[in-house]
């Protein structure tokens, strides 16, 4: 996904996996998850207009997995 400032392409970002165009996935290996994990996964939400996404965590004693939704999704 393109990163836009002022109509011109500054840079690119992507989501770790994206299933059927419909799903984000966002992969962490961290002993615990913070706001700001959660932050980007919503922001990727928001930036591919997704409604649903996952936030899983490998790196934690047990594996971590939330359920994100997206507030600002529109459905088209």
């Amino acid at each position: 996904m393109p990163i836009l400032y002022k109509n011109e392409c500054i840079g690119t970002r992507r989501v770790d996996f994206l299933i059927e165009g419909k799903v984000s996935v966002e992969l962490k290996a961290i002993v615990k998850l913070e706001n700001v994990h959660y932050a980007q996964a919503i922001n990727y939400l928001e930036a591919y207009n997704l409604e649903v996404g996952l936030l899983i965590n490998f790196g934690s004693e047990s594996l971590e997995m939330k359920r994100l939704m997206n507030s600002k999704y529109k459905s088209s």
